[in-house]
């Protein structure tokens, strides 16, 4: 046999061998636990911002939020230190602000707070075929990453407010979660840290800061960190403000830092606010951030937020109570207030098959219409649970 017949053959049967290979079938794909290497969190900013994953960062209006997150970022381009007096390793920064102008807002307070602004980088729209539109996270967000990837060493992503991710309904919980995942696993991506920016809900001073985030719950439920931002009195009548944690998976979930908004002109007829930061506190978000003459109405305004949560939780669904014990955990809600909300609300409380308990809120309630459910199954569910016996009348 010839040379180029020699040749020819083996060219054949690797074509054979390349026709026999079966493309990947879709399914479920899962990773094998042994095949996984435990890896420890990584942080910007030890305990406070770590790096691939959402940080919350809620408080009142008028308390410095996006001020905050400015002098963050300051921090992150000019490898400054952080309120703790840890070094922080010199990085670059994304910001995404639908409320601030970046010319005559952001920019003068990161040069107040000593940013390198060569390291900072607005998204204020995105080209498509040609056209400049306003960004929509639902559309761009792949672009994003790709420009991310080109600036190279993103280690901090603003979005001031993070509301502004959620094209649907911010207050469904569903919706949200499905909205704020592609800036997770941006963020992941990346390997930065992302910090959304929201406010407080009216009232609520007793209760948990992370209770009292605008919104749907799924905000802090998928958040590793709520930090919270407020000004409260001091036992001597003293205003402070104080940047506390709220809620942390991943890490400590108290302690804080003092801080107040200075006012400078870090360039001739530019005037901007900073933020200077003070001294650390001890102690959880609660205690740090009520103030003594509101301790009264924390009972009453964690039950507030319970029932908010229920509200979300249950919709016009049927949901096993081991489900909604997940998520108030996850919300950082407590169970005997949940349960205190549940029979405030009237919510129905039926045994299923297999003895699992299920949840509803009731048909004739004001707060849910469940005569237009979307799903049958769940129809089907609820005239099954209304002929079982209450969970209070079990064994």
């Amino acid at each position: 046999m010839s040379a180029p017949e020699v040749i020819m053959r083996e060219v054949l049967a690797k074509a054979e061998r390349f026709r026999k290979v079966e493309p990947p079938k879709d399914g479920v794909v899962l990773v094998n636990g042994a095949d996984l290497t435990p890896e420890p969190v990584r942080w910007l900013w030890d305990g406070w911002l770590a790096l691939g994953k959402l940080h919350i960062l809620a408080g009142a209006p008028g308390q410095g939020k996006t001020t905050i997150a400015i002098g963050f970022a300051a921090t992150v381009t000019a490898g400054g230190r952080w309120p703790d007096g840890s070094r922080c390793p010199t990085g670059n920064v994304l910001v995404w602000s639908g409320e601030d102008d970046p010319a005559d807002t952001l920019l003068p307070r990161l040069i107040a707070a000593g940013a390198d602004r060569a390291r900072v980088y607005f998204v204020t729209g995105a080209r498509v075929a040609g056209e400049l539109h306003s960004f929509d996270p639902s559309r761009d967000m792949v672009a994003l990453q790709e420009a991310a990837e080109h600036i190279g060493n993103v280690r901090l992503i603003v979005v001031d407010p993070v509301v502004g991710a959620v094209t649907g309904d911010s207050h469904k919980n569903t919706e949200t979660r499905r909205a704020l995942q592609p800036l997770v696993d941006l963020a992941a991506a990346m390997d930065a840290a992302l910090l959304g920016i929201t406010h407080f809900s009216k009232g609520g001073q007793g209760s948990d800061p992370t209770q009292r985030v605008v919104g749907s719950i799924a905000f802090t439920a998928v958040a590793r960190v709520v930090l919270v931002a407020a000004k409260v009195k001091s036992e001597d009548g003293e205003d402070r403000r104080i940047l506390a944690r709220s809620k942390s998976n991943i890490g400590p979930d108290d302690g804080g830092f003092q801080y107040h908004l200075e006012q400078s002109e870090p360039l001739p007829g530019i005037f901007a606010s900073h933020v200077a930061w003070g001294t650390s506190v001890e102690g959880s978000a609660r205690e740090l951030l009520t103030d003594p003459s509101d301790e009264d109405q924390e009972e009453a305004s964690a039950e507030d937020a319970a029932a908010d949560f229920l509200l979300q939780v249950l919709g016009d669904d049927v949901v096993p109570t081991k489900s909604v014990e997940a998520e108030a955990k996850d919300a950082g809600i407590a169970w005997r207030t949940i349960r205190r909300a549940s029979d405030t609300l009237g919510v129905k409380k039926r045994r299923g098959d297999g003895g699992k308990w299920y949840w509803s809120l009731p048909k004739s309630s004001n707060l849910a219409n469940l005569s237009s459910m979307s799903n049958v199954e769940n129809m089907d569910n609820m005239d099954k649970l209304d002929t079982l016996p209450s969970e209070g009348e079990r064994e």
